[in-house]
Order: structure tokens, then C-alpha cells, then sequence
């Protein structure tokens, strides 16, 4: 039998389904407010770095970062937009998305439903593999082959995710179909990369090739670096929750699947709430600016602890899924090598 993990979270409380349909109505004023103060400011910086550019690039620098911030909260409307929760209506979720796309790099579609398998198969250890960051069971990766091991070593070395891996995305992933999908996720995936062609071609002949690219594309870069490490830091935590298909369940994989980032109040407002993980994947439907609401008053009844930045580093240690301890490990935890 599997040894208690003495930073597992109680789970007792989890049991009771918990009702967040109140906050799932979005309010349009607050979405259309939402949309203004993210988009306006983020076209504005990006025009004044293309202005600046030609005085000094290093004038551009801090207008740049700025507005990849502003980018991060635009990725969000375009998530929230793929979950059906920033209009009301699915065509105004599914127009403002693919516009969100262009900005972002990402197909909507495609995009959409990759990430509606991982909410369903979230912290599911025998439905790895749909939308979310590769992790090997200790097991598993004792009777991988030597390739396999390299690959899954490197995949997960921090440089290779966290710097290399957001131009994976950009260049590849999000450009490339690579597994059977249906035709609407293909077709999302030509549509996005021709309009984004569209974009950049006509961005570049209206304020020059070099200028835009070099003020688009460290915007588009940092944007997806931070999101690439909101999304791994999410899910990999001390005391993160899987099991396998038959002990599985989904509220509590939602609870203790997802952690509560808790971040200064400034970076959730620029990443859009996603730190409350925790309940946006309880319920998908609520929209972002209502996500802190929800689990203000849902906290008497979840035992879940936040996560600060400091202890959140401590996530680029862990490596492996020990099913004997219930909890992710490292490799020299695992006492496992390479080689072996």
C-alpha cells in the first residue's frame, strides 16, 4: 500500500460538490472593460517601441517587457473566450478568440481543444499525454531505454522548457498539425497561420521588417515564457495530486491538482487570476475577474494552501512521479540515473 505523504493535503473536505454557478455568468461590462485595459495599453506600448526603435533599442527595452506583460492578460481573454466564459454568447467567445489568436500566435481552435482534454484528464496518471507537461512515473523511467532517457532529461531540464521550449511552441506547435485531430482543428491551425502571415507581412511593410519583428517578437517570447511556467508551476507542486483511472476523481483533482499561486496582487491582475487554479479548474465557466471571488468564499470549505514564488521554485526540482510515495520527486530522490 502506498506510503502517506506527509505534505498531502486533507481531502476529507473535498467530498460535498461545491456550486460556483453564481459567478459563471459573465458580465459583459466588466469583459468589454477587461478587453479595453488590456488591449489599448498593450497596442500603445508596442507603437511607442516602434517609434522609439529608431532613436535606441534601449528605449524600446522597457516598453517591450511592459507590454508582454499586457500580452500575458490578453492570453487569458483569448483562454477564458476558448472555455465559453468572457461573453455570453459562444459567438462572441469564438470572434474575439481568433482575434486574441493573431496577437497571441495561437490557433483558437486547436488551441481550444487540447486544452479541454487536459481539464478533463487533469492529475489522471493513466491519461498523460492530453495537453499537459510530459512527467514519468519513477517506474517507468527505470525501464525506459537509454534514448528515452536523454529525451525525457532534457525535455525537462529548465533551460530546454523554459527558453527553448516557448519557441517550440511558437514556431512549431502552434504552427504545425502533429496528430490526428478533425478537420476544424486542422483548418484553425492553416486559418491562424495565415492571418497571423497577414498580420506580420502587413505590419512590416507599414513600420519596417526589422522594427517590428524586433518589438514583436521578445514581446511574443516573454509572454509565452512566463505562460509556459504558469502552466508547469500549476500542476507541479509539493503536495500535487494524481492517481490512477480508478481512484480517480475529478473534484479533487481540481482542488489538489492545481495550486493556488498565490502572487502579489499586481501579477494576478496581469496574469488574469490563473493563479486560482485551483477553482478555474473546478469550473472552467467562470470567468477570470471572478475567480478571486469564488475561492474568497469557497476557502472555509477547500484545504488549499498557496503557493508563493519563493516555494514555487522548488517545482524545478521535481522530476519523476513516485507512486509509492504518492508525490513528485527528483532524480536523485528517485535514486534513479540515466544510465541505469
Amino acid at each position: 500500500m502506498p506510503a502517506t505523504n506527509q505534505n498531502e493535503r486533507e481531502q476529507t473536505s473535498h467530498q460535498a460538490p461545491i456550486d460556483f454557478s453564481e459567478y459563471q455568468r459573465p458580465s459583459t461590462g466588466r469583459s468589454i472593460w477587461q478587453l479595453t485595459n488590456s488591449l489599448v495599453p498593450y497596442i500603445a506600448l508596442m507603437w511607442y517601441a516602434i517609434w522609439v526603435f529608431d532613436y535606441s533599442y534601449w528605449l524600446a527595452l522597457p516598453a517591450i517587457v511592459l507590454a508582454a506583460g499586457f500580452l500575458i492578460r490578453l492570453f487569458i481573454i483569448f483562454h477564458d473566450c476558448g472555455h465559453g466564459s468572457f461573453f455570453a454568447t459562444q459567438r462572441a467567445n469564438n470572434i474575439l478568440g481568433r482575434c486574441m489568436g493573431l496577437l497571441t500566435f495561437a490557433p483558437f481552435t486547436y488551441w481550444n481543444k487540447s486544452h479541454a482534454r487536459h481539464h478533463a484528464t487533469s492529475a489522471n496518471l493513466d491519461k498523460r499525454g492530453q495537453g499537459d507537461v510530459w512527467m514519468m512515473t519513477v517506474e517507468e523511467y527505470k525501464a525506459a531505454p537509454l534514448k528515452e532517457k536523454i529525451t525525457y532529461r532534457l525535455y525537462r531540464n529548465p533551460f530546454v522548457m523554459f527558453i527553448l521550449g516557448p519557441i517550440f511552441i511558437m514556431f512549431i506547435s502552434n504552427r504545425v498539425v502533429r496528430r490526428k485531430v478533425d478537420k476544424r482543428e486542422k483548418m484553425s491551425v492553416y486559418l491562424s497561420n495565415l492571418g497571423i502571415l497577414a498580420f506580420v507581412g502587413t505590419m512590416c511593410y507599414l513600420v519596417g521588417w526589422k522594427q517590428f519583428l524586433l518589438v514583436q517578437f521578445p514581446a511574443v517570447y516573454l509572454s509565452t515564457v512566463v505562460g509556459v511556467w504558469l502552466f508547469y508551476v500549476q500542476h507541479q507542486f509539493e503536495g500535487v495530486y494524481w492517481a490512477r483511472q480508478e481512484e480517480w476523481d475529478f473534484q479533487t483533482a481540481s482542488i489538489d491538482g492545481g495550486s493556488f499561486y498565490a502572487l502579489p496582487r499586481i501579477l494576478h491582475w496581469f496574469t488574469g487570476n490563473i493563479g486560482y487554479h485551483h477553482i478555474h479548474h473546478l469550473n472552467s465557466r467562470i470567468p477570470n475577474y471572478y475567480l478571486p471571488k469564488a475561492h474568497s468564499e469557497a476557502k472555509e470549505l477547500l484545504t488549499v494552501p498557496g503557493i508563493g514564488i519563493r516555494k514555487s521554485l522548488k517545482s524545478l526540482t521535481y522530476r519523476l512521479w513516485d507512486e509509492t510515495q504518492n508525490r513528485l520527486v527528483g532524480f536523485r530522490r528517485a535514486r534513479v540515473t540515466s544510465d541505469r
